[in-house]
């Protein structure tokens, strides 16, 4: 037996003996670590630097190419999964190297025993320092599994600058994941951690690339895992001369969403965010979104937001173009207040359809018009005369939406999106006002999405969601710990009838493959396009963070031309998001109850106002056999979807009366809803506040 080994042993003797007496082992924290942001499918969107300054990613064994670990195992330590933290024949060498030298030649060191000194780092090799490193990977044998001791070593190994762990270095000197390394990558990182400054590839590139061809040829032989012959093929690969800068994709959603939480790493923060957000798409959305951006100045920004109908999760995130690389780019415009021109028109014309006032084929007067003091015009300052409601929501002409929103109501919008959690900022003092048909009022894009998203689901609004959890499968699965609440925006059969307008929305009335709207401020501030179909919503935002005007900048000219090639990019189907409801009335103008044939109905009553005629039920009309969709009721029952009623003429209040039972309903209007209960012969009855009455039979299927 060699002085080396009996010096090894009887050290190692003495150790034992003493390495319980140890302190607890000093395992990095939460706070130690990168925080990162992953999409739905569990892949990087964007990392953060430690407290310290430092990239160290959480990575795993599973979550790194096989290759790097033979590679590592077979070039540092190739007894790793034989002996219990020290290889007694690599410290026999060491030893005998020490006391034939007077100094450190090699340290003999294990996986283990590097883990242990990446855990205290120490300035200076010493023996002593190596008898403390013995001790601890005692120590941490005793603790941890093998799995456990190597997924340190891939989150702690130094890979040059700020750069820990196998995976921070993958990032930054190959831009890939360490999941698929190739041989020459995978002995590039195997390399670095014996010198990490020395042997970095974006400063040292000579050295760098003799390091890895070293550890390619030494762990390279016949019936290994790499061949001589592999290993000849990966010297000829390049070496990177550049650190590539880490993923920032969605940065204004992950930066937020990490800023949200100060204590977001102690006391139990998040370390990893998971969100819904999906890396491909936000690739395409985020390039597309860059090339658009040079047709503006670089004062301009854009913003999109790209969200799921069915659950309301943000699929693609933009809060502006090349995030820090142009002018306001660091503002985050999916939450910015602003003026969104005409994107509400189409809710202004739902309530009308919802409350009875019109149908779109009703014919309503373009034409000068004021309301008090208040006069509004055309975009283009033309007028057109006589047309349906339909075209003048899709030519988005302004005094028909003023005209519909005064009948409408102001206050009564504002409630309803307030019922709907839909964000709005009204001028200082002010109260609700037919202004608001023209965009006077604030508003996120992030509130526009998701009005638009409850037209595309049937009249019903979810809020946006971009939080996903870890599922106990691995898969990033969607959050259901509270349950999204649905709220009513507009009804089944309003909501179809703007869909079916906005569809139809191009100058030809053609068909387009997406139903959308746009808007655009007061002073060319702010132009705005929202889109949707069966599956998607789609929100985009351009203008100039400062609120500066930018001459002839329209929704149409400025954002639609992004919408079109965003649609086209997802390859969505040329439908409607919903069909017609069964009960949605379809006539056209001629076949329509003469109330709703013209907006401004003409006085045949001599100049006798309309509430001292007598009183009668304007829809439905008698022995008419309504089919109304039926739904499962919370209970289990069957109920049918809420019936429109609407009265002419008389005085109000109004009292209404099914089969002579009266029911509640607001007395103040005309128009009211009824929900049935069965189906059947119902009769239906109003009465004014002057005792008149009109009564009629209907049937409900």
């Amino acid at each position: 037996m060699s002085a080396g080994i009996i010096i090894a042993i009887t050290t190692l003797f003495f150790l034992v003996m003493s390495y319980q007496k140890q302190g607890a082992i000093p395992f990095p924290k939460t706070e130690d670590f990168s925080v990162t942001a992953l999409d739905r499918n569990g892949k990087l969107l964007r990392a953060f630097t430690t407290g310290q300054g430092r990239w160290r990613l959480p990575v795993t064994l599973k979550e790194v190419d096989p290759n790097y670990i033979r590679m590592l195992l077979a070039y540092e330590d190739k007894r790793f999964y034989s002996h219990h933290g020290v290889d007694i024949l690599a410290m026999a060498r060491a030893l005998k190297q020490f006391i034939s030298n007077g100094r450190i030649i090699s340290g003999g060191s294990t996986i283990t025993m590097q883990v242990a000194r990446l855990l205290e780092p120490r300035n200076k090799r010493s023996f002593s320092a190596k008898i403390k490193q013995i001790l601890r990977a005692l120590q941490l044998e005793q603790q941890l599994s093998k799995q456990q001791i190597l997924n340190l070593y891939l989150v702690l190994a130094p890979m040059g600058g700020n750069l820990e762990g196998v995976r921070a270095a993958s990032l930054a000197y190959f831009n890939r994941e360490p999941k698929r390394l190739t041989l020459a990558q995978a002995a590039q990182l195997v390399a670095i951690p014996q010198s990490p400054e020395s042997r970095r590839p974006d400063l040292s590139p000579k050295a760098a690339l003799k390091s890895r061809n070293t550890v390619l040829k030494r762990v390279a032989k016949p019936g290994a895992f790499l061949s001589p012959k592999e290993a000849r093929g990966a010297i000829q690969e390049r070496i990177p001369t550049t650190r590539k800068p880490f993923p920032k994709y969605a940065a204004h959603l992950t930066q937020a969403e990490v800023l949200a939480s100060p204590e977001k790493l102690k006391n139990g923060g998040k370390q990893v965010h998971h969100l819904t957000i999906d890396l491909r798409l936000q690739k395409r959305m985020e390039k597309l979104v860059n090339n658009h951006a040079r047709r503006f100045s670089k004062n301009h920004s854009i913003a999109m937001i790209v969200a799921d109908n069915k659950n309301g999760d943000v699929l693609a995130h933009i809060g502006a173009p090349n995030f820090l690389k142009r002018g306001g780019s660091h503002i985050d415009m999916t939450r910015s207040w602003r003026s969104p021109g005409s994107t509400l028109k189409p809710f202004i014309y739902g309530m009308g359809f919802e409350d009875g006032l019109i149908h779109p084929a009703t014919q309503i007067r373009d034409e000068p018009t004021r309301f008090g003091h208040y006069k509004p015009k055309n975009f283009d300052g033309s007028y057109h005369g006589s047309l349906s409601v339909s075209r003048a929501l899709q030519l988005s002409l302004n005094i028909p939406a003023v005209k519909v929103l005064s009948k409408v109501g102001p206050g009564r919008l504002v409630a309803r999106f307030t019922q709907n959690a839909i964000g709005m900022k009204l001028p200082t003092g002010a109260k609700p006002n037919i202004s608001l048909a023209l965009g006077g009022l604030g508003m996120r894009l992030t509130d526009l999405a998701t009005l638009y998203m409850g037209l595309a689901r049937g009249g019903n609004t979810i809020p946006l969601n971009w939080h996903s959890t870890t599922g106990k499968n691995g898969r990033n699965e969607f959050d259901l710990s509270s349950p999204k609440t649905e709220n009513r925006l507009l009804s089944p059969i309003a909501s179809w009838q703007v869909s079916s307008i906005l569809q139809g929305v191009s100058q030809t009335n053609r068909q387009t493959p997406f139903a959308y709207k746009t808007g655009t401020s007061y002073g060319y501030r702010d132009a705005w396009v929202v889109g949707y179909n069966a599956r998607y919503t789609l929100a985009i935002w351009v203008g100039r963070p400062d609120g500066t005007a930018s001459p002839g900048m329209t929704g149409n000219l400025a954002a639609v031309p992004i919408l079109r090639d965003a649609f086209s990019r997802l390859g969505l189907p040329a439908r409607l998001p919903r069909r017609a409801p069964q009960n949605t009335l379809l006539a056209k103008n001629s076949q329509l109850p003469l109330p709703l044939q013209n907006f401004e109905r003409p006085n045949f009553s001599g100049g006798a106002k309309t509430a001292t005629q007598n009183v009668s039920i304007a829809f439905p009309r008698a022995k008419t056999i309504l089919a109304l969709r039926q739904q499962d009721s919370p209970a289990g029952k069957h109920i049918f979807e809420d019936m429109m009623i609407r009265a002419e003429g008389g005085s109000l209040p109004l009292t209404w009366s099914i089969n002579g039972a009266p029911i509640s309903q607001s007395h103040r209007r005309r128009t009211t809803f009824w929900t049935p209960q069965e189906a059947g012969f119902v009769k239906l009855g109003v009465t004014d506040a002057l005792g008149r009455s009109d009564s009629i039979m209907v049937r409900i299927n």
